[in-house]
């Protein structure tokens, strides 16, 4: 039997129906049908307190700072799981067995390749475009370029799920002026992503297990979060029977900007200019809690999380390790530890429940890595690509209706043209 709210207004009773999932704290009321039976809508700017959908993909407790995969905690994904299984788990809903996870691989490594057009079209691309635009619009031409692309199927997402690291690669060495690699089909999916990258003509490629290991768990650490911007974005267009391809690349988009995606490379830039500025913490701390100063602290504070993010935990580890075992001497990295430090015990910090967040670590991993700060954000892309994936297959399989959001209108009443003067 169906649990219900009663909400009074103006003076009349309306019974709403509840709808909850898995966790007690995890409930909504159903509004579907309000606006029919009373005449009113809800409020909501940016969505803070609104549901769009049922899913079963990840879960997230804001206030324990929990995150889940399919019921997985991330702590366990990240110590047992390689990337590829993740998005095994992501896609499919569980940990594959020995001979799923074979046979993934396998499929993925089978479209591992780009078609020819694809290389003279990147030739035409100035190489002064931003990554994030150029992943844009390569993702949307793929559109061109496999058959069917509106229909769902396997082949479908498993392409784009092998071409994408193809495609990040390319954007990569355009940007730096030096000619595309071949895809290396005989090596992991993350191996080849940085082979790919680094590799250098005549010169035997040296593969480096840790940066390898610290790539993979980031990637994990991105696959999936809920509906996020990027990812109602891609259900959103979705929702509209736009094809795999364009969603995704709707979503690259949104991922984009410095409030999403883009917050990893304002990390950086934000830490630099501290450091050019005397690496002073408390005077960037009270600019910080100044309402009258321009000046944000990048990397604190989560919409959802009212806890540490547990991907800022276990991303803290990571770079910490990497750098430890690289043996480098990284002011950044130093930097944050203290800007951490520092503004954890700070009192308007602890009131707000500002703690870091995933971007303030990930882009050192990034730059550890030797990854360019434009491409931050595209490396992001490609850890939340099954995520996207998985909620557009999940969007159409639950048939959801067309997203189409209401409005209060708030211009001039109805008025007519006077052309009289």
């Amino acid at each position: 039997m169906c649990d219900f709210v009663d909400i009074d207004i103006n003076g009349s009773t309306y019974q709403l129906p509840v709808v909850n999932g898995i966790y007690s704290n995890n409930k909504a009321i159903n509004i579907s049908k309000l606006v029919e039976n009373t005449g009113f809508i809800t409020f909501d700017p940016g969505f803070k307190n609104t549901g769009i959908t049922k899913s079963s993909i990840s879960f997230i407790d804001g206030e324990k700072g929990k995150l889940l995969y399919r019921g997985y905690p991330i702590e366990q994904i990240i110590e047992k799981c390689s990337f590829i299984e993740t998005c095994y788990l992501i896609l499919n809903g569980d940990i594959p067995n020995s001979k799923q996870l074979e046979f993934f691989s396998q499929k993925i490594k089978k479209f591992n390749f780009l078609h020819p057009k694809f290389y003279e079209i990147i030739n035409q691309i100035p190489n002064f475009y931003h990554p994030m635009g150029f992943l844009s619009f390569l993702t949307h031409i793929m559109t061109a370029f496999t058959k069917s692309n509106l229909i769902e199927g396997n082949d479908i997402y498993i392409d784009l799920l092998s071409k994408f690291p193809l495609l990040v690669a390319l954007i990569y060495r355009k940007k730096i002026g030096i000619p595309p690699i071949l895809s290396d089909t005989n090596i992991y999916y993350t191996s080849n992503l940085l082979k790919m990258f680094f590799s250098v003509s005549n010169k035997l490629y040296h593969h480096n297990p840790i940066i390898e290991d610290a790539l993979d768990k980031l990637l994990i650490l991105h696959a999936d979060h809920e509906q996020n911007c990027s990812t109602t974005t891609v259900r959103l267009l979705g929702s509209a029977h736009v094809g795999l391809f364009s969603s995704i690349s709707s979503g690259i988009n949104a991922l984009w900007g410095k409030r999403h995606g883009g917050a990893n490379q304002a990390v950086i830039e934000m830490l630099e200019i501290m450091l050019q500025n005397g690496s002073n913490i408390n005077k960037w701390i009270n600019k910080a809690k100044n309402k009258k100063d321009p000046f944000r602290l990048m990397g604190f504070g989560h919409r959802i999380y009212k806890n540490f993010d547990p991907r800022a935990v276990i991303a803290k580890k990571v770079a910490e390790k990497l750098i430890d075992k690289l043996g480098i001497h990284d002011p950044i990295l130093e930097l944050a530890k203290k800007l951490e430090e520092t503004a954890l015990q700070d009192s308007y910090f602890q009131e707000k429940k500002l703690y870091p967040n995933i971007d303030f670590y990930s882009g050192i991993i990034y730059q550890s890595i030797g990854i360019p700060k434009e491409m931050f954000t595209v490396m992001f892309a490609l850890g939340r690509l099954p995520g996207w994936i998985a909620h557009w297959r999940e969007m159409k399989k639950n048939n959801d209706p067309i997203g189409r959001p209401r409005q209060i209108y708030i211009g001039y009443k109805k008025r007519n043209i006077d052309k009289s003067n």
